[in-house]
């Protein structure tokens, strides 16, 4: 049976050595490349097409993050899996956003390393506890949101142009007292307090 090829992408090199011989311990874990930044990884992950990439989210230049989208584009056959000192539900949604398969911690047992990896070969997902709990925390919010309807976004799009009440008006064919309604309703909808701060939401459920 082939063993599951691994790059290491970590910018310490204590780290990515340690990472490294740890997986490399391991009888059907074959550690093809470790290297110290995304621009690296880009063109090792090119080169010996990895199964898995695990990636700290800190890097110097290209971050973790963006090195997932491009792992994602340029290497689809390889899973990312995060390995990070830092956690917060904005990260662990960016991450999963951009195509990541896990998201560890850095104090994460050695065991489970291993088993988080042979894990997002099989394309399952590899979630440290505080990041499921982050990611469930962000799935009940979104459950309570109020839904936009087609007209409303079509609203929101229009604010997020700059358009006034009487630009708005003239486009959608309304009254101008009629369009004031419907963005203040739009506000509360989204809970906001003004223009600015719907777009900002409106970006934030990735409705613009």
């Amino acid at each position: 049976m082939p063993r599951i090829r691994v790059l290491v992408v970590d910018d310490h090199e204590i780290v990515r050595q340690g990472v490294s011989a740890l997986l490399a311990a391991e009888r059907d874990l074959e550690v093809v490349g470790a290297v110290g930044s995304a621009e690296e990884a880009v063109a090792a992950a090119a080169r010996s097409g990895p199964d898995v990439a695990v990636v700290d989210i800190r890097l110097g230049g290209m971050s973790g993050i963006e090195l997932c989208r491009q792992m994602r584009d340029r290497c689809p056959g390889t899973a990312v899996l995060i390995l990070s000192s830092f956690i917060s539900d904005t990260l662990v949604r960016e991450c999963v956003e951009a195509g990541a398969r896990g998201y560890l911690l850095k104090d994460v047992e050695g065991f489970d390393l291993v088993r988080a990896v042979r894990a997002v070969v099989r394309g399952d997902a590899a979630l440290a506890p505080q990041a499921a709990a982050l990611l469930m925390e962000t799935v009940k919010e979104r459950r309570h949101e109020e839904e936009i309807t087609p007209e409303e976004l079509q609203l929101l799009r229009l604010i997020a142009e700059g358009a006034t009440n009487r630009e708005i008006a003239a486009r959608l064919f309304l009254s101008e007292s009629a369009v004031k309604d419907r963005v203040l309703a739009l506000f509360r909808k989204l809970k906001v307090r003004g223009r600015v701060e719907a777009v900002m939401e409106g970006v934030r459920r990735g409705l613009l």
